[in-house]
């Protein structure tokens, strides 16, 4: 059962940690991603840039494209993980050894078809 680990950062928390706080947490989560796949349970996983563009189009309106920064926007998806595994707690327990669970909040959904 896929589920995705969503890496939910503040802003600016890259930036704060600076260069070497940040080699050292792309190791930590280099070798998470290790483990993931020892235990067949990575199926795909990518870090995120922080620059973001939003495209809109409502029905009987032009297509609005937007590019960030968003002002409002206190926190980014960093990048994220998806999981094959056999349940929710699996995925939960996995969120937990998540190295990014120190700096930013590792959201877990299962994903599944947008129509339920």
């Amino acid at each position: 059962m896929p589920h995705m680990l969503l890496i939910v950062e503040p802003i600016g928390q890259r930036e704060a940690r600076g260069i070497e706080g940040g080699k050292l947490a792309y190791q930590q989560m280099l070798a998470f991603t290790e483990d993931l796949k020892r235990a067949g349970a990575l199926m795909a996983s990518s870090s995120l840039a922080t620059a973001a563009t939003r495209l809109q189009q409502p029905q009987g309106a032009a297509t609005r494209v937007l590019d960030g920064p968003f002002a409002e926007a206190k926190e980014m998806i960093g990048g994220f993980f998806l999981l094959n595994v056999a349940t929710r707690e699996e995925a939960l327990a996995w969120a937990a050894r998540c190295p990014a669970a120190a700096w930013a909040t590792v959201e877990v959904r299962e994903t599944g078809p947008c129509f339920l």
